[in-house]
């Protein structure tokens, strides 16, 4: 036994079809493609999504509602959060700069100042947006929100 001996398994490797040669390989004339057609030519290549002449879906399904392009997307941040991070930390301030170095906001992002939970400490913090339940809970406590 050496290597010019080595063959596959019986069955194992079938011979490549060979379209259009012929009626008595039974590929002949239309070679597998059927009959006539664009999809029986060369070089045929479709649409993306073109269902053969059909109403295609994206145009069946309708149009709804719109984006629009004004619309301001604020991350938003609870006290409660807020006070988590001042233990953890020991801030006294928290500012944008703050939040960064944290990683919490990415740079172009505007930031908002939600109600939930409570501060312990007195702290300044700035933000674009407050919701009055956080501006009045900041301020009750000593602390000062600054709106950017």
């Amino acid at each position: 036994m050496d290597l010019s001996s080595l063959r596959p398994a019986k069955g194992a490797v079938k011979s490549k079809k060979r379209l259009g040669r012929g009626q008595g390989s039974g590929t002949g004339g239309t070679a597998g493609r059927g009959h006539k057609g664009a999809k029986s030519r060369s070089g045929y290549k479709s649409k993306i999504g073109f269902e053969g002449g059909q109403m295609p879906l994206q145009r069946r399904v309708p149009k709804r509602g719109f984006k629009n392009p004004n619309r301001i997307d604020y991350v938003v941040i609870n006290l409660s959060q807020i006070q988590k991070l001042a233990d953890k930390h020991n801030f006294t301030e928290f500012s944008l700069e703050t939040i960064n170095t944290l990683k919490l906001i990415a740079k172009g992002d505007r930031l908002k100042v939600l109600g939930n939970g409570e501060l312990t400490s007195a702290m300044n913090i700035e933000a674009h947006a407050f919701s009055e339940k956080a501006k009045q809970a900041i301020e009750n406590i000593g602390g000062k929100a600054t709106t950017l």
